[in-house]
């Protein structure tokens, strides 16, 4: 799907209240922004009384006029970008976690250099370890789940939450009811005498970036340093009609 020989990597993930659009790019290419769907039925109003991110964990977001026809999906799979929307999620037991179901959206073996994928967490799950040399980012999109480090210091991660853990760093997290996550793992880009720590935040927690002329308010969850090889921008809509759409670019 990704290649290391494209100057450019777009990957687009359907994730949001209206749409959560992730797109990662390697040269810091342009910002997407998400618009509602033409099929879109609902209101405004009975939108907002959801869950903020419920269309993740919703089974389909298919139009309900053709929601019925067999193999139907929104999905585009080309060689230079993906759009997986959530009716192509295959989820099955996710290697190394204990309770948990993963559905994998992108990974190495498509010829990109990370790994992307859902995890849900059900009653009393567990994580496991990423690789030797991978980091990882967290993001809690539906539940709440529990962040223990190597020191025993424990972080509640409520949805809109996230924790980014460096590379060989160690850590669990458990859920003792259920969670749903988005997780990317990458092989560390270390640069001599510079090295990352662990980092527990949420998205209202971060201030806000100048976006002149702009229709969204821009946050960015991890520092714009050396020692960080990515990060990640999520954005709200001022718009009333998008108002709870949210979308995320990661960059390295």
């Amino acid at each position: 799907m990704l290649t290391s020989s494209l100057p450019s990597l777009l990957l687009l993930l359907s994730l949001s209240s209206n749409f959560l659009n992730v797109a990662l790019s390697d040269d810091g290419g342009g910002l997407f922004c998400s618009a509602p769907s033409v099929f879109e039925t609902e209101t405004a109003a009975s939108s907002s009384s959801k869950p903020l991110y419920w269309k993740v964990t919703n089974p389909t977001l298919s139009p309900s006029h053709l929601q019925d026809l067999p193999g139907f999906t929104r999905s585009v799979y080309k060689g230079d970008h993906a759009l997986i929307t959530p009716e192509s999620h295959v989820f099955s037991p996710l290697p190394g976690w204990t309770n948990t179901l993963g559905a994998y959206l992108i990974t190495p073996a498509m010829g990109s250099h990370f790994v992307m994928y859902l995890a849900k967490m059900q009653e009393n799950s567990k994580s496991g370890l990423p690789p030797n040399d991978v980091e990882r980012f967290l993001f809690v999109v539906q539940g709440s789940a529990t962040l223990t480090n190597a020191s025993g210091a424990h972080h509640q991660l409520m949805v809109d939450s996230y924790a980014y853990l460096a590379p060989n760093s160690k850590h669990s997290l458990e859920c003792d009811a259920s969670a749903t996550l988005v997780v990317f793992e990458r092989r560390y880009s270390p640069l001599e005498n510079h090295f990352t720590k662990q980092i527990v935040g949420s998205t209202d927690q971060q201030p806000l970036l100048e976006t002149p002329g702009e229709v969204f308010e821009l946050r960015k969850l991890l520092p714009p340093s050396l020692p960080y090889d990515f990060n990640i921008h999520v954005s709200l809509s001022l718009l009333p009609s998008l108002r709870s759409s949210y979308f995320s670019r990661l960059k390295f």
